[in-house]
């Protein structure tokens, strides 16, 4: 397993699956995802790490959640 244990990929579901349900729109590397698909990747990370980009709409509500690799 990469960087992240069992407990940490669960609270990484538990928060997506909440931003998928109050429809916030997900990619990872530019490319849409679903709170499983980014959980796997960041299981399968060894180097690196993802960044999280947040897109606010106008009101400042949070309307796109990206992540970003990032090599280090």
């Amino acid at each position: 397993m990469g960087k992240y244990g069992d407990k940490k990929l669960q609270t990484l579901f538990t928060e997506l699956t909440g931003y998928e349900k109050r429809g916030i729109y997900m990619l990872i590397n530019g490319l849409p995802a679903s709170p499983m698909q980014i959980v796997q990747a960041h299981s399968m990370r060894e180097e690196g790490v993802y960044m999280r980009d947040y897109v606010l709409n106008d009101k400042g509500d949070l309307k796109e959640l990206g992540f970003h690799n990032v090599k280090v």
